[in-house]
């Protein structure tokens, strides 16, 4: 690199290599002041990632006062000296050394705004949140990256009290023991906390229950926040698919369209799809969950394409099919614009008072 850096400075004339070393050390300079006392907590912060954050936001779009109000409301609906345990989701391996890209447990971060495995959350009318968070070992961090630990509960989530994993089983049981009711999020439950005498004490006289019917209803009325990331997410998808198309007739392939469709939605900001695309040709359009994608679209039949992408966990999905030949036939034509009658009525529906069990029963 050196003999290569020293060949492109001979080829420059003098004053040009001057000003060049001199914009070499001011951008060396910046990028040392840059990271310089920025702490890592494992995930985006407004001063890590200010590209992505703005100050006083946890993730992206959500601020700590709207977490904080949204644990109140959680604890306002739930019954009088009751114990909320949610645990992040587990990683999960794609063989025995390969992880999946991780992906947070929807209530674990709906309450903490933590993206990371390993933590459990712990919510109670006496001490708001308490964030048990896993320890640092410098293997995990050679291999993973650093990771949001006791001090980064406390100053980035702003929970009200933290402890070390380590310290859950000795502090966790006179929790539990002091409440009247437990609730826990079922889908990512843990040994760690479940095998622990004093919850399994509560399990043994039932007063034990999912937390879930109580987060799905703090979650069902969307904040103005959450529901700018809905529609930025479906604004995505909405091009990601109009690109698709355009593609789709120089390379009518289930494959090709499927990538495509995913490439363009993480080109514009997507952390991931929302689930696995489904991109079926001709009669594979018919299969609710078509997830082979291995077919080309023959010359005449339609594509159908679902997809759907995630942005900073909120999700988008929607529908299209189209000839990639680029033309209806007098069929596809008559049965396009009946669905698409049958979609503006539904659409008329939507008002309050209407459930979408209703909507839903009227277009089939």
């Amino acid at each position: 690199m050196q003999i290569l850096r020293r060949k492109l400075l001979q080829r420059i004339p003098f004053n040009r290599v001057r000003t060049f070393l001199y914009l070499q050390s001011c951008v060396a300079r910046r990028c040392l002041y840059s990271t310089k006392n920025v702490p890592d907590v494992g995930q985006p912060t407004p001063a890590s990632h200010p590209q992505f954050l703005k100050e006083g936001e946890i993730t992206p779009g959500i601020t700590s006062e709207e977490y904080i109000l949204r644990r109140k409301r959680l604890l306002e609906i739930l019954p009088d000296k009751s114990l909320a345990i949610v645990a992040a989701a587990p990683v999960k391996m794609m063989t025995d050394v390969v992880p999946y890209t991780y992906r947070p447990d929807a209530d674990y971060l709906y309450i903490t705004g933590c993206q990371q495995p390993g933590g459990v959350a712990v919510l109670g009318h006496e001490f708001g949140l308490c964030m048990f968070m896993p320890e640092t070992r410098p293997h995990d961090v050679i291999w993973q990256g650093q990771i949001a630990g006791v001090d980064a509960a406390l100053d980035t989530f702003k929970a009200e009290q933290s402890y070390p994993m380590n310290k859950l089983h000795k502090i966790l049981p006179d929790m539990i023991r002091s409440s009247s009711k437990l609730f826990h999020n079922k889908q990512t439950a843990l040994p760690t906390y479940m095998d622990l005498e004093a919850f399994q004490k509560a399990a043994s006289i039932g007063i034990v229950k999912d937390l879930s019917v109580y987060t799905h209803e703090a979650r069902l009325i969307k904040s103005p926040a959450e529901l700018g990331l809905l529609r930025d997410s479906a604004s995505i998808a909405c091009q990601a698919l109009l690109q698709t198309m355009l593609h789709s007739k120089t390379f009518p392939c289930e494959a090709r369209l499927s990538a495509k469709v995913e490439y363009e939605c993480k080109m514009r900001g997507a952390q991931r799809m929302a689930f696995n695309p489904v991109v079926g040709g001709g009669p594979n359009g018919s299969v609710i969950h078509y997830s082979r994608n291995d077919q080309k679209v023959q010359d005449g039949d339609l594509v159908l394409i679902d997809i759907g992408c995630e942005l900073h966990g909120y999700v988008s999905d929607l529908t299209r099919t189209w000839p990639p030949c680029g033309r209806f036939s007098p069929v596809h034509e008559e049965l396009y614009d009946l669905i698409l009658e049958t979609n503006k009525e539904c659409l008329d529906l939507c008002k309050p008072g209407t459930s979408i069990r209703q909507i839903h029963n009227y277009s089939v």
